[in-house]
């Protein structure tokens, strides 16, 4: 592991969902997403968690969707992972990769998260892509 080059975004959460997130063991605090030199790691507290190459990224846009749900949601390969209804970033990944979701494998074609800084994210992953 490269520390030097390691970068931490947070999910965003509002108000009332931190609460609620923090009474069901998924503080903010444990909802990232971390580029680790050519690793993306995303964790949601317990709930979801995945881990794959930045070589996978082959898109990362910000939306202007506001999701009415929070939490992690998904179904075949698209997966939303959200403490918020804004700050929405988009990642499609190629090939398809693997995520967890209270410890089952899912597979991720696309990945949606609410993210307190969606710009610097994008720029990090499209940087180093």
């Amino acid at each position: 592991m490269n520390y030097i080059n390691k970068q931490r975004f947070s999910i965003k959460f509002d108000e009332w969902y931190r609460t609620l997130s923090s009474v069901l063991f998924l503080p903010p605090s444990r909802s990232y997403v971390e580029i680790d030199g050519d690793e993306v790691r995303v964790q949601m507290g317990w709930a979801f968690r995945s881990c794959f190459p930045i070589t996978a990224v082959a898109s990362a846009t910000e939306t202007y969707e506001k999701p009415l749900s929070r939490g992690v949601h998904g179904f075949a390969g698209r997966w939303l992972v959200n403490g918020s209804g804004q700050g929405i970033l988009t990642i499609n990944l190629k090939p398809a990769q693997r995520g967890y979701l209270m410890g089952f494998p899912v597979r991720l074609q696309q990945l949606m998260l609410s993210m307190e800084e969606p710009a610097a994210l994008v720029a990090a992953l499209t940087n180093a892509s």
